[in-house]
């Protein structure tokens, strides 16, 4: 099997195995389930519908399901009519939210946004009962930077974009704050917002991240960062090279 084949593979463990533990035990009729982003969430939905539709309740068209992105509201919308699609202004409450990581450490504190969507990720996340990470063992680490090396992702507005990089820069010398730029367009990457994403690599290794997201967030222009402190996610299951999975979860306090 080939080395993508075996992440694929990865990740679908991951999030089968997340959908029958974390999510199947609280769906019953109007059950709410948070939405997330990136490749691994699309294994997560597939099996959200097996389950739907093989349920003896008759759940089909019964759950409503909250996007944290575009991405997220087309995985619902093509799940129609066993998922209904809905938002936060209707269902402000999530009963389980299911979404991926750029990176997990041991106290389960989150690295994300490398796919863009980190503030409307967070929000949703921060509406859940319970919030479940599915990832592959590429994003299993002891502290953050470990394995992931693209930086801490920060959602800005376009007018602070050059004070927010001067600022990141001399709040870490050495570091290098950079313009995500977009692949198939000229430009910069714009999220969901119409905001710009910098990539802020070279913090400091076994900070205080809590600390650290705290003083990013103060700064004006600032949206958001794509640190999720510990306490915003409850668990974490990753897909593992041999064919298991890997289970973390938060230590209660």
């Amino acid at each position: 099997m080939s080395a993508k084949n075996v992440v694929e593979a990865a990740k679908r463990l991951a999030a089968r195995q997340a959908v029958d533990q974390q999510i199947t035990p609280l769906l019953k009729t109007h059950a709410v389930v948070g939405i997330g982003s990136g490749s691994t969430v699309v294994y997560a939905v597939e099996r959200l519908v097996e389950v739907v539709k093989e349920s003896p309740n008759n759940l089909s068209g019964k759950i409503f399901c909250i996007p944290s992105s575009f991405q997220a509201t087309q995985l619902i919308t093509e799940a129609a009519p066993y998922l209904v699609l809905s938002n936060l202004s209707t269902h402000p409450k999530i009963d389980v939210g299911i979404d991926g990581a750029d990176e997990v450490d041991k106290n389960m504190i989150l690295i994300k946004g490398g796919g863009g969507c980190l503030t409307q990720e967070k929000i949703v996340a921060f509406c859940c009962k319970k919030f479940v990470i599915v990832a592959d063992y590429r994003k299993k680490s002891e502290f953050l930077s470990e394995q992931w090396k693209r930086g801490i992702p920060i959602e800005v507005i376009p007018l602070a974009l050059k004070p927010v990089q001067m600022y990141l820069e001399e709040l870490v010398k050495g570091s290098d704050a950079k313009l995500r730029m977009a692949v198939a367009k000229a430009g910069p990457v714009v999220t969901d917002n119409g905001n710009f994403l910098i990539d802020w690599i070279g913090f400091e290794e076994k900070c205080d991240m809590d600390l650290l997201h705290e003083k990013l967030v103060r700064v004006p222009g600032v949206v958001d960062s794509g640190i999720f402190s510990q306490g915003m996610a409850d668990c974490a299951y990753f897909g593992m090279e041999d064919g298991s999975v890997s289970y973390r979860e938060l230590e209660k306090k």
